[in-house]
């Protein structure tokens, strides 16, 4: 396996453990550094926060159900031991007490590095783009 290839997978495993609500799963590649940049306030967390599987078993539970989550248009680049990808990503659910899901397109950036032959996630970044038009909206409606 080629390491653009593996680094393809590590974000596939990332998905997989989002739809599947596997809380472990997905902190299991973060490297013990990580920083991110996520969709959710505030503007940075840093690695305590997202190493810890109860803020993501938290999260899971504020919804009815599982969490869609597809990733589309992902690209990857290797050099040595340091990785990069991006790619578009929906993600859909029902708010728990809510009738209706929602599902949301945004832009995601994942920052890796090579540990002990291992391929850890050291940076994420998610983000929405904003109408420019005075009203400073998030664009929430966008699809590729």
């Amino acid at each position: 396996m080629t390491s653009t290839n593996e680094i393809h997978a590590v974000i596939e495993e990332q998905a997989a453990a989002i739809r599947a609500g596997d809380a472990d799963a997905v902190v299991a590649r973060y490297a013990p550094e990580i920083v991110a940049f996520t969709l959710a306030p505030p503007l940075a967390h840093g690695a305590a926060e997202m190493r810890g599987p109860d803020n993501l078993r938290g999260w899971f539970a504020g919804f009815d159900g599982p969490v869609g989550y597809e990733v589309r248009d992902l690209r990857a680049t290797v050099s040595g031991d340091l990785a990069f990808a991006h790619s578009l990503n929906r993600m859909s659910a029902l708010p728990a007490g809510h009738d209706e899901p929602f599902t949301l397109w945004f832009r995601s950036t994942v920052c890796l590095r090579r540990d002990g032959g291992r391929w850890l996630i050291a940076h994420q970044h998610q983000s929405t783009p904003f109408h420019m038009d005075g009203t400073f909206a998030a664009a929430l409606d966008l699809e590729p």
